[in-house]
């Protein structure tokens, strides 16, 4: 992870020499290693993600910080084990709605590093690394954001009966929407979820075109 801080640092050099290529960092949840067409699935088509693996760099041998959100996405975003973030936990392995903590201040991410070489970033999707404001994307390097705080299946909808409180059905949890800091929608509308996630980083990419930009596009569902 040490050795990752240290090859960005090297690029990010580099990227002021040069012309500074766009990022569009996409990070799936519970995507298994054979979900996808390019690495054998015999029924899920993903054509799109097949042609960029073909066409690009199609890696086989490769591993996350952790199995779950929150420590995973804390390795992702600064490239260090999330237990120095005090993102790692063996008695709550993840964040919640109830959680008074989040990524620390001084931790230092993709977002803050890529700004200083001028580039225009946001995070879409889900976040997971503290849902009070000042654990929010914007006060780690993101220009914009537009996402929920946690995992789309906690905080249930309260009074639920017994027999609610079994089904699964998103509107049953009370997942807020956030745009930049302001709750926009609370339950979130998940059937649209995926779609207004693409909308969104396909209009932050078209309002920055004339910039440098780096997307980091959390899908909630996949």
């Amino acid at each position: 992870m040490a050795s990752t801080g240290a090859l960005l640092t090297l690029s990010l050099t580099n990227l002021k020499a040069e012309q500074p290529p766009n990022i569009l960092l996409i990070f799936c949840d519970d995507l298994g290693y054979g979900d996808l067409g390019t690495f054998g699935h015999p029924t899920i088509r993903t054509p799109i993600l097949d042609r960029m693996a073909a066409e690009g760099q199609k890696w086989t041998n490769f591993y996350a910080a952790d199995s779950v959100c929150t420590p995973s996405r804390a390795g992702l975003l600064t490239g260090r084990l999330p237990i120095r973030s005090g993102m790692c936990s063996d008695v709550r392995r993840v964040l919640f709605p109830d959680s008074a903590g989040g990524l620390p201040a001084d931790e230092i991410t993709i977002a803050e590093m890529l700004k200083t070489a001028g580039y225009r970033t946001a995070c879409i999707g889900k976040w997971h690394l503290g849902h009070l404001p000042q654990y929010l994307p914007r006060q780690h390097g993101f220009d914009y954001y537009f996402g929920i705080p946690y995992s789309n299946d906690m905080d249930k909808v309260r009074n639920l009966s017994v027999d609610e409180q079994m089904e699964p059905e998103p509107a049953f949890y009370n997942v807020p929407l956030i745009r930049n800091e302001e709750i926009i929608e609370r339950p979130t509308e998940q059937h649209t979820l995926t779609q207004r996630y693409t909308h969104e980083a396909v209009e932050f990419i078209t309002e920055n075109k004339a910039h440098p930009w780096f997307v980091y596009l959390a899908h909630t569902m996949v």
